[in-house]
């Protein structure tokens, strides 16, 4: 684990220097709007769980100025209950160069609000990586997430 943290640091520090030099607004300017979520990789331990979001479920991400919010679900309408999948959230954001937080304050896993997560994004024309650790000590939860957006017109 120590390993694959030091590895994630490693390229989050990286990205945030190979990234373009960029004002503050442009930079939120180019983070608003609504993208979709492709895929997204969590590594927790030794185990790496590589989720694509373009056959059996669909994951919208919104931001604006001053907020973020998130929804997907299930592209079968929950009639099977081994493939149920419903999630949302959203709350106020932080983005300083390619450093981003999100303060979540809505969540329908109600033990993750109230957290805030720390992520680095990098932007290359349409598509978005956001990458980070999601840590929430009372549940257990401490593993890195990287997720691969694209930008719907």
């Amino acid at each position: 684990m120590k390993r694959i943290l030091t590895i994630a640091t490693i390229t989050i520090l990286t990205a945030c220097n190979n990234q373009q030099t960029q004002t503050d607004n442009t930079t939120i300017n180019s983070i608003q709007g609504t993208w979709k979520l492709i895929s997204g990789t969590t590594i927790e331990k030794n185990d790496t769980a590589v989720t694509d979001y373009t056959k059996d479920k669909s994951f919208i991400k919104v931001i604006n100025a001053t907020h973020f919010a998130f929804m997907g679900h299930d592209l079968n309408k929950g009639k099977d209950s081994a493939t149920t999948f419903f999630s949302s959230g959203g709350g106020e954001y932080e983005l300083n160069d390619c450093n981003y937080t999100e303060h979540l304050e809505y969540c329908n896993a109600r033990e993750w609000e109230g957290n805030d997560f720390h992520f680095t994004i990098t932007i290359n024309n349409d598509t978005l990586t956001q990458q980070g650790i999601e840590k929430i000590d009372s549940i257990g939860v401490n593993r890195i997430n990287i997720e691969k957006y694209i930008r719907l017109k």
